[in-house]
């Protein structure tokens, strides 16, 4: 691979002074960076604006250097908290820890309304279920902190005869998409859900720290809680990586390989595509929601067996944790599985994208100088009315989709109880039920006299009953009982 030139889109050259000149753009067009369908201002489905990307590339700039238990993870995390208050929460900090020092957590609780249980006896109760929303604000940068190898360069002319230098282009890695992305989807994810009304699911917010330190402040969070609350949890929602990928992906984790656990485990999981669906993302954003489908067959979880590899992510985030004890996640990253090998898969076919083999975490190509150069489209007039009106910021547009799919997914309930809405829906079922059995028991009370009528005429009017009319009516009415027809026969013989 060549990796002397550095080719932008179309073929341009990208320097250091395109770079700010794009960062510039993106932050006038804050008040550009919706979509809008039409011409009316009606609130569509995740038009968040610039909020979420803004906080990335602020976390990405500012700190670029978050590496687990350092002052650069010590002041993001600080900047999360301040920003979780802005957002009207009260983050509670929950210190830890680890291998190289200590770190914290930010964690937000907001307790839910709870969902109806009805018992087998009829009985109705009140049970709290857990949604836990989370994203780890570390990250862990290469070795070398600047790239100013053959790697990164590009060429220009730069004098009248046509002779043409080579300039280095410059940028930092400051995690941008590992994991300022993830952690500005949780914001996103917090300040929508103020526009909600009460949600049954009682739902912790919560900021990772040292999450590249063997995901330490999501283990040091789960062991936090207590056996109840364990109990309680119904599903982890976890963000990383979302903008350098070709794909946004959802996952489930790797105890949903075992086929007996499949469906429970990956309910959740089906239940955010269902979101994705059934609120036109792609028509208004261009966002698509994607399962791993590869169909490779490998052993994916090391039980010596072979599993179909889809469903299931090939990154590892603080979702482990969860997914170990045997709690539904839903894992979303960006990533390009659309390989047959399994040692094939990485997060870009982009030949933009390709200094370390489509290689973006960990690497020096996640910067946000870097992709935004490569990855950030103007913004355009969607509907053609001379407005420009839809952002071409993929950062923006996959935190704001990620951050309403999981927000809108707290609405479709528990396995465990049901929220007020479908609790209603019950027992209008349940009136319905016993109307309908009211009714059905009253028009029998009706049909008894009138067979008692019909053996009173059978008997009375003798004289004019015949053999004919009698085989007639004995035809005809199949409810006869035994008793009318054995009088009817009597009287008939009686007659002749």
């Amino acid at each position: 691979m060549n990796r002397n030139i550095r080719p932008s889109k179309g073929g341009k050259i990208v320097s250091l002074a395109l770079t700010a000149a794009i960062a510039l753009s993106l932050m006038s067009s804050v008040l550009l960076t919706s979509c809008k369908s039409g011409g009316d201002k009606d609130k569509r489905p995740a038009d968040y604006g610039s909020y979420g990307s803004d906080f990335a590339r602020k976390i990405a700039a500012d700190f670029p250097d978050r590496r687990p238990y350092s002052s650069g993870e010590k002041s993001a995390g600080e900047a999360v908290k301040a920003e979780m208050i802005n957002l009207k929460y009260e983050p509670v900090e929950q210190s830890f820890s680890g291998n190289g020092g200590s770190s914290v957590n930010y964690v937000v609780k907001i307790p839910g309304t709870g969902f109806y249980d009805v018992g087998d006896d009829g009985k109705v109760s009140m049970k709290h279920r857990i949604a836990i929303i989370g994203a780890h604000y570390d990250n862990l940068p290469p070795d070398t902190k600047k790239v100013t190898s053959t790697a990164k360069t590009a060429t220009k002319t730069t004098d009248k005869n046509g002779d043409k230098t080579t300039e280095v282009l410059e940028y930092s890695y400051d995690g941008i998409s590992d994991n300022a992305s993830g952690t500005a989807c949780l914001l996103t994810a917090m300040k929508a859900f103020k526009e909600y009304p009460a949600f049954a699911y009682d739902v912790y917010f919560v900021a990772f720290g040292a999450g590249n330190d063997d995901y330490a402040g999501a283990r040091a969070f789960y062991k936090s809680l207590s056996p109840e609350e364990q109990g309680q949890i119904d599903v982890m929602y976890c963000m990383e990586s979302l903008y350098a990928g070709d794909k946004v992906y959802a996952s489930s984790g790797y105890q949903s390989l075992d086929g007996q656990k499949k469906y429970k485990m990956r309910r959740k999981l089906y239940q955010a595509y269902d979101v994705c669906f059934a609120n036109t993302l792609y028509t208004n954003y261009g966002f698509d929601l994607y399962y791993n489908e590869s169909g490779v067959k490998a052993d994916l979880n090391g039980d010596k067996k072979e599993d179909i590899y889809n469903e299931v992510s090939a990154n590892k985030s603080d979702y482990v944790v969860f997914d170990e004890a045997g709690i539904p996640i839903v894992f979303f990253d960006s990533y390009e599985y659309n390989f047959t090998k399994l040692e094939d898969m990485k997060e870009t076919k982009n030949l933009n994208l390709q200094n370390y083999g489509g290689i973006i975490r960990r690497t020096h190509d996640d910067s946000t100088a870097f992709l935004d150069s490569m990855l950030v489209e103007p913004d355009y007039d969607r509907n053609n009315d001379g407005e420009i009106d839809c952002s071409g910021d993929r950062l923006q547009i996959r935190i704001n989709a990620v951050a309403f799919i999981i927000v809108e997914s707290l609405l479709k309930g528990s396995d465990y109880g049901m929220t007020q809405a479908q609790y209603d829906e019950y027992l209008q079922k349940k009136e319905k039920e016993a109307t309908a059995s009211s009714t059905e028991a009253s028009g029998k009370v009706t049909a008894k006299p009138t067979a008692k009528t019909s053996e009173s005429v059978t008997e009375t009017d003798e004289a004019e009953t015949t053999a004919e009319t009698t085989t007639a009516a004995t035809t005809k009415k199949k409810t006869t009982t035994t008793t009318t027809k054995k009088k009817t026969s009597a009287t008939t013989k009686k007659k002749k």
